[in-house]
């Protein structure tokens, strides 16, 4: 699965339904229910409707299955997935912030700024 930006570039992928990679190989996250994980276990936001959202519930990334949100642009040719690197050691994770109500509207968080 491949998740792409506002701007249809896509950004990182996962193999498992788990664990995200930028297409550098670089673990930059995880998955756990429907919440999204920094492996440092900060709180990055949620994975609904194939969307990635921020924890305002703005949408970040969206996917092929992605429904609703906002207008969703053309997708960009994929590039090559390098190696992955090994994933670093989970840490303890944050508490989940509260669900607001989904917004239809993209975050100002753009690419891999989401991750960082």
């Amino acid at each position: 699965m491949v998740f792409y930006s506002k701007s249809g570039q896509p950004i990182a992928y996962t193999e498992d339904g788990q664990h995200l990679y930028l297409f550098s190989g670089k673990p930059v996250a995880y998955l756990s229910n429907d919440a999204v994980y920094s492996f440092s276990g900060e709180h990055l936001g949620w994975f609904e409707d194939g969307w990635i959202r921020d924890t305002e519930r703005k949408c970040v990334f969206f996917t092929s299955q992605a429904r609703s949100g906002p207008a969703k642009p053309i997708k960009r040719m994929k590039p090559i997935k390098h190696v992955k690197q090994m994933k670093p050691i989970k840490g303890v994770k944050q508490v989940r912030c509260v669900k607001g109500i989904k917004s239809r509207l993209w975050s100002d968080l753009s690419g891999e700024q989401f991750f960082v």
